[in-house]
């Protein structure tokens, strides 16, 4: 236990997590990568136990705890060894629901943030475009406001439950003029007349629903407007910074439960008379990977801390995304050529592992994109400030 980090309190819940997720998670695993999406009732059984609301307002029934409880939340779902079950999970609870809580009014919370952390309502967020990919500012979905409603029209790809999802908030261009200073956000119910969505084949993640949406006329309510007209581009720059260091403790997380089931497997495995990890070049390799995954791992913990306290980590949280994503795939790359052509089947976990792993330079900000960010802070001294 990292006792700079974690309490006993920390550590109890881990375990009890732990326990939830092996039975009632890892038995369902496998058919929910075949069928493609996650069964419903996973998602109230969630709910009910508290774990959607881990660092929500209890007024609203969450339970109001540090972020080292949302570390243990996406740590050991990765240990699951089902990205895309996991990517469910926490696009749904720190993507979603996210906007709901900071910019929702009272009636949105109840209405939509309520029944999201009970786990009786599954949300995604709508921001990637087929024609925009990192490139937010160029947005071309539009929200015209008419009367006491606003119209969407346009389109967005790459949407982590967008499928199956109850509700969608949707990002669009409600003054043209301004450019991305003109982008607004808005929560949308899933039944509404013109919504349609389009499940996309990927590569890994299988076990998620991933969805291209089109929106033809869709009418939507003045009141579901989050946050003020215009000011969407601003919330979505505020958040960037949570969901990289998401993605960066992700990344040490699965690469951890790559590099331990390698370890284990060199101490069972013979050649030559010997276990696998009695070899010098095997142990070496090891030695090189524990520690680029220990550097990772200790680095997003701070960064953590400094979030948890109200700090505007944006920089720190685009390097951990960055640097965190390149070592997982690194290792769990090494890791399955330790297990040889074991590593190559799909009945051992190296294969899933590897083809899950591979998003993580790509979504939430691709590598590119996050170095040029860096550099504009680092060589341009330019400063993001959180929204006011």
């Amino acid at each position: 236990m990292n006792n700079m980090y974690f309490t006993e309190e920390h550590e109890s819940f881990r375990q009890s997590f732990r326990d939830f997720l092996l039975k009632e998670v890892v038995p369902n695993v496998n058919k929910w990568e075949k069928q493609g999406f996650v069964d419903k009732q996973i998602w109230k059984k969630f709910g009910d136990m508290g774990y959607f609301g881990l660092n929500y307002p209890e007024e609203f029934g969450g339970l109001n705890l540090d972020l080292f409880y949302t570390v243990i939340f996406l740590e050991e779902m990765q240990k699951v060894n089902s990205g895309g079950f996991a990517a469910a999970m926490w696009a749904h609870t720190y993507l979603a629901m996210t906007h709901l809580n900071a910019e929702g009014s009272k009636f949105i919370k109840e209405k939509y943030l309520v029944p999201s952390v009970n786990g009786e309502k599954v949300g995604c967020l709508c921001i990637s475009e087929p024609f925009g990919g990192s490139d937010v500012a160029g947005m071309r979905t539009t929200a015209t406001k008419k009367g006491t409603n606003y119209i969407i029209n346009g389109s967005k790809t790459f949407i982590t439950n967008g499928v199956f999802s109850d509700y969608l908030v949707v990002a669009a261009k409600t003054s043209l003029e301004l450019g991305n200073k003109g982008m607004s956000i808005f929560v949308v119910d899933r039944e509404t007349k013109g919504i349609s969505a389009t499940n996309l084949e990927k590569l890994g993640w299988k076990a998620s629903d991933t969805a291209e949406i089109a929106f033809d006329n869709v009418i939507i309510p003045e009141e579901n407007l989050l946050g003020e007209e215009n000011k969407g581009f601003s919330y979505i720059m505020q958040h960037f910074a949570s969901e990289r260091v998401i993605m960066g403790v992700n990344a040490h997380a699965r690469a951890e439960f790559a590099l331990d089931y390698a370890i284990q497997y060199m101490s069972e495995r013979k050649a030559f008379g010997k276990t696998i990890d009695q070899f010098q070049a095997l142990r070496h390799k090891v030695a090189d990977m524990a520690s680029e995954v220990e550097m990772c791992k200790e680095f997003n913990y701070s960064i953590i801390y400094r979030l948890d306290k109200g700090q505007y980590v944006v920089k720190e949280a685009s390097m951990s995304k960055l640097v965190s994503t390149k070592m997982a795939d690194e290792v769990i790359y090494q890791c399955l050529q330790l297990l040889g052509g074991y590593g190559y089947m799909e009945e051992y976990p190296m294969a899933r592992l590897l083809r899950d792993s591979r998003l993580g330079p790509i979504g939430g900000g691709t590598s590119e994109i996050l170095r040029e960010i860096i550099a504009k802070m680092i060589i341009d001294k330019k400063e993001y400030k959180p929204v006011t």
